[in-house]
C-alpha cells in the first residue's frame, strides 16, 4: 500500500486543493489511499471520504491538530477534537479508536514537537519521518528520533496544492496500525520545491481569499 498520510483541502485557509481535485489527482498518482489532515477540523476529510466511490481507494478522516508542545495528526477520525492540549488532544484522537502522529516534529520554522520524547512512550502512535515540505536535516532528525526512542513513522506530502499531492508518502503491507506498531513501513518522496509551498500557504492565508 501507498498512502500520503498528510494532505490539507481548502477547509484549511492556507489550503487551495478541492476536494474532488485531492481524490483525482491522487489516484492519477499511483496512490492506493491518503489521509486528510486539515487545520483543527475533520471537514475535509469527511468531504473527500463522502466524494470516494472507489472500494480500492481509501480515504482515511483525520485532522492535524495544533497544541501548546506541536501539532498532532489525527488519523482514523469520526468526530471533531476539541481540545487544544496535548495530551487531551492524544486522549481525544484514542477514544475514537484513531492514531495520533507528532506532525514535523523537527521543524525549525514551524510548530513542532516541544515535549520530551520520553514521556510520549505509550501516547503517541508514531512520528512523521518524512514530510516533503521539510528540509532533509529535519526529516533525518525526525528518523532518527523515532528509532531511538521505538516509535512507528509515517510520510506525508502536507500538500496545500495540487502539485503537492503525492509527494511524501508511506509504503506498508497490510494494516496501517500493525504496520505502524511494527515499525514495518517505509517512508519515501521529493522536497523538492519544498520552500515554496511554504511561501504559497503564508500569502494564500494572510492575502488571498
Amino acid at each position: 500500500m501507498k498512502y500520503d498520510l498528510h494532505i490539507h483541502t481548502h477547509f484549511s485557509r492556507c489550503s487551495a486543493i478541492k476536494p474532488d481535485e485531492l481524490l483525482r489527482i491522487a489516484k492519477e498518482r499511483g496512490l492506493d489511499g491518503i489521509a486528510v489532515t486539515d487545520h483543527n477540523t475533520i471537514e475535509g476529510g469527511l468531504n473527500v471520504s463522502k466524494l470516494n466511490h472507489d472500494p480500492n481507494f481509501k480515504v482515511i478522516v483525520g485532522a492535524e491538530i495544533k497544541t501548546e508542545y506541536g501539532e498532532i495528526l489525527g488519523l482514523f477520525l469520526n468526530e471533531e477534537i476539541m481540545s487544544r492540549e496535548f495530551f487531551e488532544v492524544i486522549d481525544e484522537i484514542h477514544k475514537q479508536g484513531g492514531i495520533a502522529i507528532a506532525a514535523h516534529p523537527t521543524a525549525l520554522f514551524r510548530r513542532n514537537l516541544k515535549h520530551p520524547c520520553i514521556e510520549l512512550e505509550g501516547r503517541i502512535d508514531g512520528i512523521e519521518g518524512f514530510n516533503s515540505r521539510a528540509l532533509p536535516y529535519e526529516n533525518y532528525k525526525a528518523q532518527k528520533t523515532a528509532l531511538k526512542f521505538g516509535f512507528g513513522m509515517t510520510g506525508g506530502s502536507d500538500a496545500h496544492f495540487n502539485y503537492e499531492i503525492g509527494r511524501g508518502y508511506t509504503i506498508f503491507k497490510g494494516d496501517l496500525r500493525h504496520a505502524l506498531k511494527t515499525g514495518d513501513t517505509q517512508l519515501d518522496g521529493s522536497i523538492l520545491y519544498a520552500p515554496v509551498g511554504g511561501l504559497l500557504s503564508f500569502f494564500k492565508k494572510r492575502i488571498w481569499l
